[in-house]
């Protein structure tokens, strides 16, 4: 099967038309200030302490990363990731058992009302930091790739389709030779933010096919293979001749992808069609200020747009009790959506970069932390 990977030359989110504004800077230490070209701070304003994040495992590379160049600059710190999955992060830091947390989707209103709790009357808000496409990939020997429209996808999901020779899927490749394995499908057992992406893909794109509302979690009488995590269903599906999953395309490894058909088109999954999807993207109606969360198009007819696209959040909150956690947040927050810190993820992971005019607000909405009162 054919090696399907994000380059680190990935493209730079174009971004910069949406309409979001942040918060200025209250930062009295400046320890997490990003410069003007959008490098960390110098090592004079090193901080230290210990950071606690949870959250989804699509990011894992790209956190191992982010850990390895902020404790480089800032030796006296250490970052704690656990990958458990977008809904265990969100449950984890409503909770107040960590600091912060990764998700591949952004708060919903009950949830962003919970966390008051534990962030104070402002709440938390949700920062932009890692963006993929979502792979539909699959393990068939002898193909490579094959293309797919959204009702086909929608119908292999539910079981519909059980084949590879299917009629539905055998007129879309009338090239390739497809045989009738068997389709095993396998989906996320773990409440997972690729999975609500997935599924709000399908759910917008298409049509009546696809029925069940969108959640993190599987449909539960959708009765298929599953495992936890990226990790998991890629191993499954890598091992498992006939396999078809979804995952963050920077994870896939060399399991073979669809190109989806949008319009009259099938769009090959890359970085340059996953930046296409977010110029669409518009700010979550009703957010804070300083809230970066974003509802992206998914039935787009754009030519040359992939519209699968896992966009995954750090979520913060807006005050803490001290000021030593206040740097500290402020100063990792900082690194992870800075250029340096980007780059750092997408040469490891292989996602695609903020744009620069993305890092601005970002960098901006998390120097709006401050203490609690």
């Amino acid at each position: 099967m054919k090696l399907n990977r994000l380059g680190s030359a990935a493209a730079v989110l174009s971004v910069a038309a949406l309409a979001l504004t942040a918060c200025g800077s209250d930062n009295p230490t400046g320890a997490a200030g990003a410069s003007a070209s959008g490098e960390t701070p110098a090592a004079n304003a090193a901080v230290s302490g210990t950071l606690t994040g949870i959250g989804a495992s699509s990011q894992k590379s790209a956190m191992e990363a982010w850990i390895t160049g902020f404790k480089a600059e800032n030796p006296q710190a250490n970052v704690q990731y656990s990958p458990d999955g977008s809904g265990a992060g969100r449950k984890a830091f409503m909770a107040g058992g960590a600091q912060f947390a990764g998700s591949d989707a952004y708060l919903k209103p009950e949830e962003a009302e919970e966390a008051k709790q534990v962030c104070g009357p402002d709440g938390a808000f949700n920062v932009p930091a890692y963006v993929s496409p979502i792979a539909v990939a699959f393990n068939l020997d002898g193909v490579d790739e094959l293309n797919l429209d959204a009702g086909t996808i929608a119908k292999i999901f539910k079981k519909e389709i059980t084949t590879w020779n299917d009629e539905a899927i055998a007129k879309q490749n009338p090239e390739a030779t497809l045989p009738d394995t068997a389709i095993t499908v396998v989906h996320r057992n773990d409440e997972s933010g690729t999975t609500e992406n997935f599924v709000e893909y399908l759910k917008a794109a298409a049509g009546d096919v696809w029925t069940y509302e969108v959640s993190g979690d599987w449909p539960s009488d959708i009765q298929s293979e599953n495992a936890k995590g990226t990790s998991g269903v890629v191993s499954t599906t890598g091992s498992t001749d006939g396999a078809i999953t979804y995952a963050d395309f920077s994870a896939v490894g060399d399991l073979s992808t669809v190109n989806v058909k949008v319009g009259d088109e099938y769009t090959k999954i890359s970085a340059e069609a996953a930046a296409k999807a977010l110029e669409t993207a518009t700010p979550v109606e009703g957010a804070a200020e300083n809230d970066l969360a974003l509802d992206l198009e998914r039935d787009t007819t754009e030519a040359g747009t992939y519209p699968i696209v896992l966009l995954s959040y750090h979520i913060f909150c807006t005050t803490y009790k001290d000021q030593a956690t206040v740097d500290l947040v402020k100063a990792f927050g900082t690194y992870a959506v800075s250029t340096e810190g980007q780059k750092t993820a997408s040469d490891s992971a292989g996602n695609a970069p903020l744009s620069a005019s993305m890092e601005e607000k970002a960098a901006a909405a998390i120097d709006s932390i401050t203490v609690a009162k």
